[in-house]
């Protein structure tokens, strides 16, 4: 990075929080702090929804995800347009009717203490765990641009998020997101025009969706019907939807957003723009990552994305086996590049013999590439605990974007990261207030008790998300491991909600104790399918079953209980 590089981040990082913290300043308002003005419009929640559920990881990962398995991972929002419609039209007006601060303050009306305290603490705990990977990614950007050491790195993100979501709480996120996703969606449409821009001359659009196509990286849509594989149409359309009611529904850094709508209108069409839009945006980046794979066809990418491992190994004591490696994968990455040249002109002249044969030609030789990459991944990583396509969209921006337009992307990566950090850390402070200590610790304190309170509790959440963040290292993609961790705790979440709205006979005992049923099964089924591969069924399947699970065992042990349902629970609402 230059140093228009470093001015263009400061100025844009920096200059947002300084803004948030300046139009906060002087709040002490408890009300304030936890929900927000309560003025926002539509495009203001629409946008807050947007920026808190596309983190860092989104932006960064995905277009790894892209250029590794193609546009197949769309599919995992197919559900989320109805989830959101449910949500606007039956989680929402309960909110609101009930003037909450948190959706599991519903859970102790509805039900009793102990299933509100229940709902927070899942939510408490995964949220506290997705912090960490929300604070990890970017740090991986930020010591892999500055070579500095990773710890550091994270140590010194994590203070500047909790330093500026302390400051303003809930009012600060909601006032500086609508800037933060501007920045955002400007640094990535500047890196797809380059990305552009940089394709081969005499290499059209039309030609590299023809060289994405047949290397299956257009495949949108898979009507598999089996359940082991991640992303299909069916658990899109079938399974997915329950994760995304889940997170937008009961996930407080969610819910939080939206409950700062001016009206229940304003905060409905906050989330009729998500279901419009979300799909939109994650098939755009995807995209962006099959171009990328097209892109790196014909300029040679190195054969491990996390270049200062590769570099750490090739120059350690198997520095031979790693040269062989790289001559290896250059070799045939020259061969597949070659193959691709000749289809491109055969194509071209409309030879279509020659151009089967140049295909399969390029075929056979990126079957030697994958190779050389798995090797040089073996060889980096014996145990397979890390992922290099992390590293993908990064490494392009480092290597081949302007300068000034780099620090524009790398200030994107921390405006997201600030952004989704600053959210969860202000919902994980507020459920932790209003559903623990307020609650159940010490009932009958001040305002000005509770808000200095709060601000102490985000800054333990924020130093839990920090403590996490350095002991991570994860397999999976980034944007897939954040799903992995939703998928085991939310579909119970969930189920805990689906029984109070509509199987109002179900009590607080009944469907605490199927609630905790339900999160046995879920993580029994993830460990047997670690354990046991050929039992290992799709994550995204885990929130159907889950939810399902809680409200079955819930319902059958209501059966057995003599006692009635508790008499202070809600009376039915319409």
């Amino acid at each position: 990075m230059s140093r228009l590089d470093y001015v263009v981040l400061l100025v844009t990082v920096l200059g947002i929080a300084l803004y948030g913290m300046w139009r906060t300043r002087g709040g002490t308002d408890l009300r304030g702090y936890l929900r927000g003005s309560e003025q926002s419009r539509w495009l203001a929640i629409g946008l807050s929804v947007m920026a808190t559920q596309a983190s860092a990881v989104t932006f960064l990962s995905t277009p790894g995800q892209g250029f590794e398995s193609g546009l197949g991972f769309v599919q995992i929002y197919f559900g989320m347009p109805l989830a959101l419609i449910l949500i606007a039209t039956v989680f929402l007006p309960r909110y609101r009717r009930l003037h909450v601060y948190t959706a599991y303050e519903y859970l102790g009306q509805r039900f009793d203490t102990k299933t509100r305290l229940l709902g927070a603490g899942i939510f408490l705990l995964q949220r506290g765990l997705g912090a960490g990977i929300t604070l990890y990614a970017p740090a991986i950007v930020l010591s892999t641009v500055l070579g500095w050491r990773l710890d550091l790195t994270i140590l010194c993100s994590g203070l500047v998020v909790i330093v500026y979501t302390v400051s303003g709480g809930s009012e600060a996120v909601n006032v500086t997101q609508k800037y933060q996703i501007g920045v955002i969606f400007a640094g990535m449409l500047a890196a797809l025009v380059i990305l552009v821009t940089k394709l081969p001359p005499g290499l059209s659009l039309p030609d590299a969706f023809a060289v994405a196509g047949n290397f299956h990286r257009l495949r949108a849509i898979n009507f598999s019907p089996d359940p082991r594989e991640r992303y299909t149409f069916w658990s899109g359309m079938l399974g997915a939807p329950f994760l995304m009611l889940a997170y937008f529904g009961t996930d407080q850094s969610q819910v939080q957003r939206y409950l700062s709508g001016a009206s229940l209108r304003e905060s409905r069409l906050g989330l009729m723009f998500n279901a419009v839009f979300k799909i939109p945006m994650q098939f755009f980046i995807l995209l962006l990552g099959v171009l990328l794979f097209v892109f790196y066809q014909f300029e040679r990418p190195p054969v491990y994305f996390n270049e200062v491992a590769w570099h750490e190994h090739a120059a350690g004591s198997e520095g031979a086996r790693a040269s062989a490696v790289e001559a290896a994968f250059a070799a045939a990455h020259q061969d597949e590049r070659a193959g691709l040249k000749a289809w491109v002109d055969a194509r071209h002249r409309g030879d279509t013999a020659g151009a089967d044969k140049a295909v399969a030609a390029a075929t056979a030789a990126r079957a030697r590439v994958d190779a050389a990459r798995q090797e040089a991944r073996h060889l980096v990583d014996p145990q397979g605990t890390t992922n290099d396509t992390d590293y993908v969209f990064i490494g392009f921006i480092l290597n081949h974007l302007p300068h000034g337009l780099i620090g524009l992307l790398v200030a994107a990566f921390f405006a997201a990261a600030l952004s989704a950090k600053a959210a969860e850390l202000n919902a994980l402070g507020s459920a932790s207030i209003v559903d623990v200590y307020q609650h159940v610790i010490r009932p009958q304190a001040s305002d000005a008790h509770y808000l200095m309170v709060s601000k102490r509790l985000t800054v333990l959440w924020g130093v839990v998300s920090v403590s996490f963040a350095l002991s991570a290292t994860l397999a999976e993609n980034l944007i897939q491991a954040v799903n992995i961790i939703g998928s085991i705790f939310y579909p119970i979440m969930l189920g805990l909600f689906i029984v109070g709205f509509f199987l109002r006979w179900i009590g607080g005992t009944a469907v605490f104790w199927g609630a905790l049923a339900a999160q046995a099964l879920v993580i029994c089924l993830f460990v047997l399918g670690k354990s046991l591969p050929r039992y290992e069924i799709s994550y995204i399947w885990f929130n159907p079953l889950g939810c399902a699970a809680c409200v079955v065992f819930s319902a059958l042990l209501q059966g057995t209980l003599r006692r009635p349902v508790n008499a202070g629970e809600l009376a039915p609402t319409a």
